[in-house]
């Protein structure tokens, strides 16, 4: 019987909060053609010419912001994540990096050494995303087929209405939910708006039908706004909550051109007015607190919506270590290696 193994993927993170760390980390990551997307030529003067000379020194404030004793937040609990699903299933996981240290090239060579045949590849995103889920499976796949084409592998897919995921969520979100809250802030990570009109090879379909994201259409099965409206959906639905308890907005916006909206921080500056003083936010596109939750919404964030003339601000954690979160980890895996 051929050896399986399963390879858990995140984002990545700076070795450290040094300024020369995060600055290869994000040349790294800005460099990514699809993270970046624009002309090779352009995509180099942007990140090289404009981001590395000034950026790095402002990230790595805000690491350090975010940084434990044990270092980057995500590292942690990728770790300890994937030390709680190795506990609970027989084949070999491995974990692994899109950007930085722990690269996908060394767990590979990991795998291969042990002599696995077929791997169940895992991204630990939620919505599919061109910068996101399919940047981490194609570097999967170009290191399989450069270290052991052998191998053949399957693709957990984006989970973002799999109601395993929605249970998890909505059992990790309940307790912050009570009648003292007036809003519940769905904050997802944004992209450009570009990605998605790039991504409807029907070219018809996102950002030009009336209400795209409700109309049933092929293409959203890998349109990242109409999945993140989905998790909405379902889970509005089992925490019974009505239209008028909760919003949702794209934070982490990058350069000028239009992203998905309406903008986070702008939501937040915003909802004070609307009579919203008692906030409630959660971040369902990260299945791990990271800088972009931490620091980004947990920190920034509150201080603008307190600013604003809001009260009450608290942030639901994302699954992170969730007893719900590691079970449907490790019955996945257990699924797929049964199958």
């Amino acid at each position: 019987m051929a050896k399986k193994a399963a390879l858990i993927l995140n984002l990545g993170s700076p070795d450290s909060t040094s300024v020369s760390d995060v600055r290869r980390y994000l040349k790294e990551f800005l460099l990514d053609e699809r993270v970046i997307d624009a002309a090779p030529l352009v995509r180099n003067l942007v990140v090289r010419g404009i981001v590395l000379p000034t950026r790095p020194k402002k990230s790595a404030e805000a690491y350090s912001k975010v940084w434990t004793d044990a270092g980057s937040p995500l590292i942690v609990t990728s770790k300890n994540v994937h030390e709680k699903v190795q506990e609970k299933v027989d084949i070999p996981i491995e974990l692994a990096m899109r950007y930085g240290s722990m690269s996908i090239a060394d767990a590979i060579t990991r795998l291969k050494a042990k002599g696995v045949e077929e791997l169940f590849i895992m991204p630990m995103y939620p919505h599919y995303a061109m910068s996101s889920y399919e940047t981490v499976l194609v570097r999967v796949q170009e290191e399989i087929m450069a270290q052991a084409p052998g191998m053949t592998w399957t693709i957990m897919q984006p989970f973002y209405k799999d109601e395993d995921y929605i249970n998890a969520m909505v059992e990790n979100a309940r307790p912050y939910i009570n009648e003292d809250m007036d809003r519940l802030l769905f904050s997802f990570h944004g992209i450009p708006e570009r990605h998605l009109t790039k991504g409807d090879s029907s070219n018809a379909h996102c950002m030009k039908t009336p209400d795209c994201c409700n109309v049933c259409h092929p293409v959203q099965s890998v349109c990242y706004r109409h999945q993140c409206f989905e998790t909405v959906k379902a889970m509005t639905k089992k925490l019974g909550l009505s239209m008028d308890r909760f919003s949702v907005s794209f934070q982490s916006r990058l350069g000028r051109e239009p992203w998905l909206k309406p903008y986070t921080d702008y939501v937040l500056e915003e909802l004070p007015e609307k009579g919203v003083k008692n906030l409630v936010v959660i971040c369902p596109a990260f299945v791990a607190d990271c800088l972009e939750t931490l620091e980004e919404i947990e920190m920034e964030g509150q201080e603008e919506f307190l600013e604003a003339g809001g009260e009450s601000f608290k942030m639901i954690p994302c699954l992170n270590e969730h007893p719900a979160w590691i079970s449907l980890l490790a019955n996945r895996i257990q699924d797929w290696a049964s199958s």
